[in-house]
Formats: C-alpha cells, sequence, structure tokens
C-alpha cells in the first residue's frame, strides 16, 4: 500500500514558477496512474494533470496546458509537477494521488485514485 509526501508549495508571485513534488512510498509507482489535483477554498477538487509512469501518457487541463508540465524519476520514485507563469486562479491546495494503471475508472475521475498525499499549499499573489 503506497504512500504519497507531497512538497514544493509556496507563495509566489504572478509568473512566478514553482516545482512540486510527489514522493511515492510503500512500493513502486510503476506501473501507476499519478495525478496531481488542486482544491482552492470554496471549489471542488479538481484534477491538474496526470500521467501513468510506465508510457508516459500525460493529461493536463486545459487551464494549465502550455505552463505546467510533469516529469517522473523513477529511480526516485518522484513525480514532479514544474508550474510556470503562474496565476492568482492558480491558488490553491495541490495534492498528490495513485492509481493502479489497471483500476477502473476515467484518469480525471478521482474514485479510481487510491492513495491521497497530504497537500502542499501553492498561493499566486
Amino acid at each position: 500500500h503506497v504512500q504519497l509526501v507531497e512538497s514544493g508549495g509556496a507563495s509566489v508571485q504572478p509568473g512566478g514558477s514553482l516545482r512540486l513534488s510527489c514522493v511515492v512510498t510503500g512500493g513502486s509507482f510503476l506501473p501507476y496512474l499519478m495525478g496531481w489535483w488542486r482544491q482552492a477554498p470554496g471549489k471542488q477538487r479538481e484534477p491538474v494533470a496526470n500521467v501513468y509512469t510506465s508510457s508516459g501518457s500525460a493529461y493536463y487541463v486545459d487551464s494549465v496546458k502550455g505552463r505546467f508540465t510533469l516529469s517522473q524519476d523513477n529511480a526516485k520514485n518522484t513525480v514532479y509537477l514544474q508550474m510556470n507563469c503562474l496565476k492568482p486562479e492558480d491558488t490553491a491546495m495541490y495534492y498528490c494521488a495513485a492509481s493502479p494503471e489497471d483500476n477502473y475508472g476515467s484518469r480525471t475521475w478521482p474514485g479510481r485514485y487510491n492513495a491521497w498525499g497530504q497537500g502542499t499549499q501553492v498561493t499566486v499573489s
């Protein structure tokens, strides 16, 4: 049963950059669907980006395309979310989530993920 630990959240000015990290412990993250989600105050949790670690197939929500980039370090069991050109509307708690690749459901459905991190706060102002 994997556990996830996020880090890298901070307060930055608009236009700034951050890199979030998600370390997977308790097992390999291959093959997993690793996702980043975010939740702003008063809003529902939304998928930001995710990647199938075995193939590298990635998804990005339209609002972050061209600004956010996923990467992974298999040796470190770590997935990164590089966030550039940050906007105030990116302000949220960011969560890492993991789903075995053969779990049922859409990659943007939170119910298919069975492990979640504690979250890391990103504030853009």
